[in-house]
C-alpha cells in the first residue's frame, strides 16, 4: 500500500532528523552546562541553576515539536520548599526529557550504561546524578549514601521504581529501593503518573511518532507520618496502586 509505505518513510526521516538534531544541538548546549557548572558550583550546592538549564535544554526538544503535547496535572501537590522521594512508573525514554517540565529540583537515579553515553552521561555527571549499576549489591550500597547525600544538602530524588521500562505499558513490580532511602530520611513519598511516551516513542528503538500525547499526574504527596509503620514492600505496593489507577481513570 503506497499510503502505508509513504506513511513508514515519513516516521523515519523523522526519527532520523530528531536524532541528528538532538545529538547535534546537546554538542553545543552541554558547553553552556559545563560554564553554569563552573561557575555556581562553589556557592550553589544543591546545583539548582544548573539544574534548570538542563530543564529548559531537556523540554526544548518537546516544545520543538509542533505534534507533541505535554500536559502536567497536579502541580499544586508540590511543595518547593520540600524535599521528596519521587516515585513514576516507567514507559519510555522520552519519560526523562518530558519530566523537565517538572516545576522541582530532583537528581536522578540512573543505571550506569547511562552516564557512558557521551553527552547525556557528561549532563549527569555534571548534575550529580546517582549512579546505580544493576544486580551489583556494592553498587546499590554506595547509591544509598549518595542519594542520602543529595537528600541532605536539599535536592528530591526521583526514581523508577519498576527499574526498567515497560514492556506493555502495564506497570511491573515496584521494587523497594526508593522507599527504603525514604523511610530512612524520613521524608514524603510524590508519585508521579506518567502516560502517552510509549506511543510516541516504544520501548524497543528509536522510531518516534510525529504525533502524540504525553501526560504527568503529579498526585498528591504521602508523608512520612503516613508511611512510618509500613515495610517498605508494603509501601511499593501502595505507591504502585496509586498510580495504576491514576492511568486507568
Amino acid at each position: 500500500n503506497l499510503k502505508k509505505y509513504y506513511i513508514c518513510n515519513m516516521k523515519k526521516l523523522f526519527s532520523i532528523s530528531f536524532i541528528i538534531f538532538f545529538f547535534l544541538s546537546s554538542s553545543f548546549l552541554i558547553i553552556f552546562s559545563l560554564l553554569i557548572w563552573l561557575l555556581t558550583k562553589h556557592f550553589d550546592k544543591r546545583l539548582v541553576l544548573l539544574h534548570k538549564y538542563t530543564q529548559l535544554w531537556g523540554s526544548l526538544y518537546i516544545l520543538l515539536v509542533p505534534g507533541w503535547h505535554i500536559k502536567i496535572k497536579g502541580k499544586e501537590n508540590i511543595n518547593p520548599k520540600k524535599v521528596y522521594m519521587i516515585v513514576a512508573n516507567h514507559l519510555s525514554q522520552l519519560d526523562i526529557l518530558s519530566a523537565s517540565f517538572l516545576p522541582i529540583n530532583f537528581k536522578w537515579v540512573s543505571k550506569s550504561e547511562a552516564f557512558k553515553v557521551p553527552i547525556i552521561g557528561w549532563s549527569m555527571r555534571l548534575n550529580e546524578c546517582v549512579e546505580l549499576k544493576r544486580g551489583d549489591k556494592k553498587s546499590i550500597i554506595e547509591m544509598v549514601k549518595d542519594a542520602s547525600k543529595a537528600i541532605d544538602k536539599g535536592s528530591s530524588i526521583f526514581i523508577f521504581p519498576e527499574g526498567t521500562r515497560s514492556k506493555t505499558g502495564e506497570i511491573n513490580e515496584f521494587k523497594p529501593g526508593a522507599f527504603i532511602i525514604a523511610k530512612r530520611k524520613k521524608i514524603s513519598i510524590l508519585p508521579i503518573a506518567i502516560s502517552g511516551t510509549n506511543k510516541i516513542l516504544p520501548r524497543d528503538g528509536l522510531n518516534f511518532e510525529p504525533k502524540g500525547n504525553i501526560n504527568y499526574t503529579i498526585l498528591p504527596e504521602i508523608t512520612y507520618d503516613e508511611y512510618k509503620d509500613m515495610d517498605t514492600n508494603e509501601i511499593a505496593k501502595i505507591v504502585q496502586e496509586k498510580i495504576s489507577n491514576t492511568i486507568k481513570s
